[in-house]
């Protein structure tokens, strides 16, 4: 069933006004953002703050999730010089925290992983203070591209499993057991590294399903967790088949909490970078 009126809780306004700074520095250093590709409901909130997540390796995806606003298209060639501008961003910013992110890149012989690690080390180098965090694709489960982005050492790695798996057909050329390695593989390769994931819920899964990714999800160590609501960016793509109450996901972030996830973000407008700062040493 598609649901078409939002309830109240889901009437966050979006004002291009408080767009205007932030817009002007990213159009200066030629970078993008993974809150404009999405059309992400925080835009405003966020780009107020001077807060901002970072999409790297281009605009275009070679995939083609029915949930994602992201272009999916054949990728230009690798900016090699994108992580100095992503690194003077932050200084310009004055970050404390900053979250870098990516379509994803199957046509790259190492998925882009070479190109994270890059940046990474281009923001140790310009702000040595501010914390990263990498939302990362699955770089199809190659050891080699996890070992790249984990010995860049950043402070968090996350990988979204983003919905259940008798759902995984809307995450095209995904694999819920190979997301899951992905984490898994992280841990392995840096035991002291801190994994983080995230579910869009609203997508038609129910609440043992949810349980079962999240238990899933500790087995493989991971630390941090979103959940948040899943709004489709235009009749185009995969339903709302509905709107979770914010006390159900206040009841799942509780839960989330008993099974020892060490911070946890739940509620309708929460995002995998929503809040990314808060997230305290695990």
């Amino acid at each position: 069933m598609k649901i078409a009126r939002r309830p109240e809780w889901l009437q966050k306004k979006i004002s291009p006004a408080a767009h205007a700074d932030m817009e002007r520095l990213l159009g200066d250093l030629r970078l993008h953002t993974v809150c404009q590709e999405a059309h992400c409901p925080n835009i405003s909130e966020c780009f107020r703050q001077r807060q901002a997540t970072f999409l790297i390796l281009g605009r275009l995806c070679t995939r083609l999730c029915s949930f994602c606003n992201v272009t999916k298209e054949t990728p230009g060639p690798v900016d090699s010089a994108e992580p100095a501008r992503v690194a003077a961003a932050v200084v310009r910013l004055g970050l404390r925290h900053v979250v870098i992110t990516s379509p994803t890149r199957d046509d790259l012989p190492d998925g882009g992983a070479g190109h994270y690690g890059e940046t990474v080390a281009a923001i140790r180098q310009a702000s040595p203070g501010t914390r990263i965090e990498l939302l990362i694709p699955d770089f199809q489960g190659e050891r080699a591209g996890l070992a790249v982005v984990a010995e860049s050492r950043p402070d968090i790695i996350g990988h979204n499993l983003e919905t259940v798996p008798r759902l995984y057909h809307i995450r095209q050329g995904a694999d819920y057991g190979r997301s899951l390695r992905v984490l898994a593989t992280l841990r392995e390769l840096a035991p002291d590294l801190s994994t983080k994931s995230g579910l869009m819920l609203g997508l038609g899964e129910e609440e043992d399903e949810v349980l079962g990714v999240l238990a899933d999800l500790r087995k493989v160590g991971c630390s941090y967790l979103s959940l948040g609501q899943y709004l489709a960016p235009s009749k185009g793509h995969q339903p709302v088949e509905r709107f979770v109450e914010p006390a159900e996901f206040e009841r799942y972030r509780e839960r989330a909490l008993a099974m020892g996830f060490i911070h946890v973000e739940s509620g309708p407008y929460v995002r995998s970078s929503y809040h990314a700062e808060q997230y305290g040493p695990a």
